[in-house]
């Protein structure tokens, strides 16, 4: 299955769902971040049940700090 993140293409296998795409990308707890899948928000709380499908476009935005 193939998905847009960030404007690049990845090959994922078989289903998967935000939250396991974000524990493959982040190995560590991720804090800051925020999901948009087809220019629409995924509230965290529904990151583990949201299954990508083929062809989505995920936009991850991550918190930095700086000043």
């Amino acid at each position: 299955m193939e998905i847009i993140i960030n404007g690049q293409s990845q090959e994922l296998n078989g289903p998967i769902s935000v939250g396991d795409l974000l524990s493959q990308l982040f190995p560590e707890p991720a804090k800051g971040i925020a999901v948009a899948i087809n220019h629409a928000v995924v509230p965290k709380t529904d990151w583990p049940a949201r299954q990508l499908q083929s062809n989505d476009h995920v936009t991850l935005i991550t918190a930095t700090q700086g000043g």
